[in-house]
């Protein structure tokens, strides 16, 4: 009986060198005319051990597809199962698409070839539309799940699959990885590399020893990798798979750790960005928990030979520049896989798939400090403690534990898993979210430490005669000499504490551990849904300081986009004027109280001779919605003009006159028959663009016209006074003059919708109407007037609003309240006595030199919009067409989250940034921002 022989497979230890085929395009060419009988034009694509061609019929612009010229010590059984693994997948998950072998006039594309470098496998695949995610850029959360979706889909579609030669060695294999570090550590040349890979390496093999019998095997594909998949033109997250060259069976989890791996040297990876990877992977094969503890080992054991190989082979062959410039992200790769402890980032991981958690490692000895009076300080965002941006101040922390001293406690801490907010000098204070595993210790006395503490005397602790007596310290568990960071994200603070337990039980003073935040739940469960809020994951703000947002995590943000607060957030006048008053007396405004004339005269002498009349309401809704109702009180006509794409309100009238389509999109064609819209005056997207802008006051001009004409005249028109619904948008020079005077002209009273830009925003003009040399017969603002609390007002002429009487009787309850009116009047003198109109033209005009500086370098920018503090960056897809880049400016807007930076579209195609940050903030601050908007464009969203 004759026995089969064994299939003959590459084993990478017995030719660990492995040059890549060099055949010239005029050979490849020839070749594949004799053996394909198709003349072909080729470019050259990067491979590390193989050689690759998008191919072209000869003369055409279209690809015919890929070839790939496989390593010549690959056997054909190995080829033809990638061909196999490849058509599987395609079977099974038709989701994915996936590359197959192209026919051509002789068949199949598939054949040796005998070329000047010996016997090689020639193959074509097909090309498949889209991009792969080659590079360094950003990858955004909702892309990274993507990716591990297609390992998981792969995976699950390989499941069963065997083939005789899926037992083939490869040094990508990660079975195999400890034997190929041992292989080529000792030929790197690089002492320094070499004792980053080993210390790396040591740690993975430790942690991976213990569980490595109890890992699946399965066959994989185990490059599913961004530079291995791609998405189609238009779409976002990955849905290809390519490249099937490293097929063979290993351990099933090795799948998601390679495609972990080349997510980390992406711009602003650290090892919590392939959460969503890792979850994704994890619905569709469930990993073991003997798979969640080698997972991180097996990143950072891909990453050490990431940077072995990568290096060996450039040393090999010098001129493969594939190779060459994927150094320095591979080695990334191997830093970042590194950077949490392999216990910590574990944890960490089996949070983020919901999985228990082991039980805490007890805490060992008995504190020496459980005797004596214990004060514990709340460090938490809300407290005290940070009040009046005290957070800023590093030793703020420090004062209040010797005040604590001072008053007679022994000892006093600040629990580890409240945030605490230290300052920097930077313009946005530190982004790092909490301070994960120390307990800060003041002690009246020194004392010994316990057994199984490390004590460390932290940087800003008390310095002078005092620091014998009174020794700030930090207490930490030891862990394998590891050493908790001082910051850290909320997931690895709580992965921390989870690892090391809690240091305070160590000192007989436990902690609770943090509750979950079912505030969002809530939120969601109990308002109504159409009652939307910032992002889809949006933080937790509990703190605002200036131009800075604070979450309960303690990450400090950047606000871009709060024209609400106008002088800030938690501005001491504004605080103690509202305190002051709401200590003396708040009630309905229908009492008599001074408060309410001083702040009415305050506000009347910034308008032009003539207003000396005022309304106060709560809202921008309704002082629109007052506004129109007195045109039509002192017109006593139904009819109102209005600007198309404007949004004015929620209440009815207000409603009524708005049409932006971002809100409502049957806004136009549900209006009630009394408003009559004209062209949304925009010099940049309307129906006249640049110098042709000028129609649209004739324009406007001929539909009042015709509706005096028809027996329908108005009784106003009500416009913003700069267009801040497109994005800060200046109406054409004459515009408000023009359309004032021909409403007037029928009888009719010109309304400006200042709640957005009044108040001094744009710099220039403390009105809008200002910027127009117009002046309105009714103004309605809100908004920026309370400075965030709830204020609006309505200013006319005597004889317009006596006319209200025709209608019955005006009545606001806290419109103008005691409170409101303190408040008012407080953010009137702050405006004033810091110059704020001046700091929004100054530092405005810095910001929009900036902004259109970047729109010089990156072409998704179409214009910037605006004057003083009340800009818009406009994104479109052509400069030309105008195509609005509506997706984009969402992901731009989530990416900017992330690098701490608030801001929200705006327009009616969402395609503009709505940049209005209060009036405090700072060249330094929007410098800031504008950085990391030039990173977001640069780097990816």
């Amino acid at each position: 009986m004759t026995e089969t022989a064994p299939t003959q497979v590459f084993d990478y230890f017995s030719q660990v060198d492995l040059p890549t085929p060099t055949l010239s395009d005029d050979e490849v060419k020839r070749l594949f005319a004799e053996t394909f009988g198709v003349e072909i034009d080729v470019d050259a694509l990067g491979s590390q051990q193989d050689q690759n061609f998008r191919v072209f019929r000869r003369g055409q612009v279209e690809p015919l597809g890929v070839l790939k010229l496989s390593n010549p010590v690959f056997s054909e059984a190995e080829i033809d199962m990638q061909d196999a693994a490849a058509a599987l997948v395609a079977e099974r998950s038709p989701h994915v698409r996936i590359p197959r072998l192209v026919e051509g006039p002789r068949g199949t594309m598939s054949a040796w070839w005998d070329s000047s470098e010996g016997r090689i496998h020639a193959r074509m695949i097909e090309n498949i539309a889209g991009r792969t995610l080659t590079g360094s850029g950003y990858l955004s959360p909702a892309v990274v799940e993507g990716l591990g979706a297609l390992a998981g889909a792969v995976s699950a579609s390989l499941a069963d699959f065997t083939h005789p030669a899926s037992g083939r060695v490869l040094q990508w294999d990660l079975r195999h990885a400890a034997r190929v570090i041992d292989t080529l550590l000792p030929l790197e040349p690089d002492a320094e590399v070499r004792g980053v890979v080993r210390r790396a390496a040591d740690a993975a093999r430790a942690a991976l020893a213990p569980v490595a019998d109890a890992l699946p095997v399965q066959a994989g594909h185990f490059d599913v990798t961004d530079d291995n998949v791609l998405h189609a033109p238009g779409e976002r997250e990955p849905d290809a798979v390519i490249d099937f060259g490293d097929v063979c069976a290993s351990w099933r989890v090795g799948e998601i750790a390679v495609t972990v791996s080349s997510v980390l040297h992406h711009d602003g990876a650290t090892p919590e960005s392939a959460f969503p990877a890792i979850r994704a992977f994890d619905r569709l094969r469930d990993l073991s928990d003997a798979e969640l503890a080698a997972l991180w080992p097996l990143v950072i054991l891909r990453g050490a030979v990431l940077v072995l190989s990568g290096r060996a082979q450039v040393r090999l062959d010098a001129s493969n520049d594939y190779a060459s410039v994927a150094l320095e992200r591979e080695f990334r790769i191997l830093e970042r896989a590194a950077s949490v402890p392999i216990p910590v980032i574990t944890a960490a991981t089996r949070a983020a798939l919901d999985r228990p958690r082991d039980a805490e490692p007890a805490a060992p000895g008995v504190s020496p400090l459980g005797t004596g009076r214990h004060v514990a300080l709340d460090t938490s965002t809300e407290s005290p403690l940070n009040d009046a941006g005290a957070w800023l101040e590093p030793a703020t922390l420090d004062r209040a534990a010797l005040a604590a001293l001072d008053a007679g406690a022994a000892v006093v801490t600040a629990p580890a898993w409240c945030a605490r907010l230290t300052g920097t000098a930077d313009p946005l204070p530190s982004t790092a979210d909490t301070v994960p595993t120390d307990l800060l210790v003041w002690l009246a006395a020194p004392v010994d430490a316990p057994d199984g503490l490390v004590w460390t005397l932290p940087d800003g602790a008390p310095a002078g005669p005092s620091l014998a007596a009174r020794t700030r310290l930090s207490a930490r568990r030891p862990l394998d000499d590891l050493t908790p960071p001082f910051r850290a994200t909320r997931g690895l603070a709580d992965a921390w504490r989870e690892v090391a337990g809690d240091p305070g039980a160590v000192l007989g003073i436990p902690s609770p551990a943090p509750a979950a935040d079912d505030s969002l739940h809530r939120r969601h469960a109990v308002l109504a849904e159409v009652q939307e809020h910032y992002y889809t994951a949006p933080p937790r703000i509990e703190r605002g300081w200036r131009e800075l947002l604070v979450d309960v995590d303690g990450r400090v943000y950047l606000d871009m986009v709060n024209n609400v607060a106008s002088v800030g957030h938690a501005h001491p006048h504004v605080v103690e004027a509202g305190a002051r008053q709401m200590h003396l007396l708040n009630t309905n405004s229908r009492f008599h109280y001074r408060a309410i004339a001083d702040y009415a005269d305050r506000i009347a002498a910034t308008l032009p001779d003539g207003f000396d009349t005022v309304f106060f309401v709560n809202s921008g809704s309704e002082a629109t919605d007052l506004a129109i109702r007195l045109a039509m009180a002192a017109t006593g006509r139904p009819d109102i003009v209005a600007m198309r794409e404007a949004y004015h309100g929620w209440t009815y009238a207000s409603d009524a006159v708005s049409t932006s389509i971002a809100d409502n999109p049957f806004a136009l064609e549900t209006r009630p028959e009394w408003v009559h819209t004209v062209a949304a005056a925009n010099s940049y997207r309307g129906i006249h663009r640049g110098a042709d802008a000028v129609n649209y006051a004739p324009e406007a001009v001929a539909l009042i016209a015709e509706l005096a004409a028809s027996g329908r005249p108005a009784a106003g028109m009500i416009a913003e006074t700069y267009f801040g619904n497109a994005g800060g948008v200046a109406l054409p020079d004459g515009y408000l003059n023009a359309v004032y005077a021909a409403i007037r002209r029928h009888g009719g009273l010109a309304i400006a919708d200042e709640v957005q830009v009044g108040f001094g925003r744009l710099g220039e003009w403390f009105w809008g109407f200002q910027q127009q040399d117009a002046v309105p017969d009714i103004v309605a603002v809100a908004k920026s007037i309370g400075g965030g609390h709830p204020l609006g007002a309505v200013i006319t002429r005597r004889e317009i609003a006596d006319r209200y009487r025709t209608q019955g009787y005006f009545f606001s309850s806290t419109g103008g309240s005691p409170v409101s009116s303190a408040i008012g009047m407080a953010v009137l003198d702050v405006i004033e006595r810091e110059g704020l109109q001046e700091n929004a033209r100054v530092v405005g005009a810095h910001l929009k030199h900036r902004l259109e500086e970047l729109g010089m370098r990156h072409p998704l920018i179409g214009t910037v919009h605006g004057s003083g503090l009340y800009l818009g960056v406009e994104f479109v897809r052509d400069r030309e067409t105008l195509e609005p880049a509506t997706t984009e400016t969402a992901a731009i807007c989530d990416r900017l989250l992330e690098l701490g930076v608030i801001m929200q579209p705006t327009g009616d195609f969402q395609n503009v940034l709505k940049i209005k940050p209060p009036l405090v903030v700072t060249q330094a601050s929007v410098d800031v921002f504008v950085d990391a908007l030039d990173r977001v464009l640069t780097t990816g969203f």
